[in-house]
């Protein structure tokens, strides 16, 4: 098939209808074969883009593609898709649901908001003290510039899974977070190793007060250096601010983007379903703004 594609960029997580990360959502994309639209996210250029199909076990199927392969999962591409298709009029407030290549999840639209269900979490500490771990410990805090000392006391990386797995690294101030200078080669070596999406290291030191953390991201495994806001790593670190760090309150609000050059400020609201004492799932979302239509030529 030949011929140009249109393409929505919808910038995900924003602030004060500000900021946000933008995604690339194509509707109707049954037509396209997997070649092609890995061929389109790269042409687009942005770190997901969402490939929107008719499903017979969903609402909607959706693929995400980075530019240079395809992943199961993308929460702000997935909230940049249910926010274009609510101001399109083809989705109504109250529950939807996307099927993806790893099953099908439930979408909340609630007012201005969408929502996406993601797992219970699964949490591997990677301990210092851990024969299994010490070398991949080094080399996490040499891939971040950081030390031992940089670290909340009492804390070590850990990697949480609630659909996609990102490591998480508990750094002790909102200056070390500032100062992290990533080595993209290491981290991409320690995500291969460990089948991650990237390093999400956040602090306790948020900008804006009311806000449980303050968060980076980086994944050169699926070519992105740094992302402004990222869904599917936000829910993991809820997940672990409420059992690490005893964060009662089952709706968190996370900041990411604050600290990147420009800096694209975004905030990610996560609600946690508790049981009896534990997460059984969890709805991760945001706000999000349709900035401009792209064609692609195939």
């Amino acid at each position: 098939m030949t011929g140009s594609v249109q393409v929505h960029v919808v910038h995900a997580f924003t602030h004060n209808n500000a900021g946000g990360n933008p995604a690339g959502v194509v509707l109707n994309a049954d037509q396209y074969t997997v070649e092609q639209k890995l061929h389109i996210a790269k042409s687009v250029g942005l770190s997901e883009t969402a490939f929107v199909s008719q499903s017979d076990s969903a609402a909607f199927k959706l693929e995400f593609f980075t530019p240079n392969r395809q992943i199961a999962h993308c929460g702000h591409a997935t909230v940049a898709t249910f926010s274009l298709l609510r101001a399109l009029d083809m989705v109504g407030e109250g529950m939807s649901s996307k099927e993806t290549i790893d099953g099908n999840r439930d979408i909340l639209i609630k007012a201005d908001m969408a929502f996406m269900q993601q797992k219970a979490p699964r949490f591997q500490p990677i301990a210092a003290d851990d024969h299994q771990y010490t070398a991949a410990y080094d080399r996490i805090l040499k891939s971040m510039g950081l030390s031992t000392e940089d670290l909340i006391p009492g804390q070590v990386p850990t990697i949480v899974n609630t659909g996609n797995s990102f490591l998480l690294i508990p750094i002790n101030s909102r200056e070390h977070l500032s100062r992290i200078q990533p080595q993209q080669a290491i981290i991409n070596d320690i995500s291969e190793e460990f089948d991650l999406i990237g390093f999400y290291p956040f602090t306790l030191e948020a900008q804006d007060t009311g806000h449980a953390a303050s968060t980076r991201m980086f994944a050169p495994r699926y070519g992105i250096d740094e992302e402004a806001a990222t869904g599917m790593a936000a829910g993991p670190l809820a997940s672990l601010l409420y059992t690490a760090f005893q964060q009662a309150e089952p709706g968190l609000q996370i900041e990411q983007g604050y600290l990147m050059q420009p800096a694209s400020p975004s905030l990610i609201h996560v609600d946690l379903d508790i049981r009896q004492g534990e997460i059984h799932s969890l709805m991760a979302g945001g706000r999000a703004r349709v900035e401009k239509t792209l064609n692609i030529d195939l």
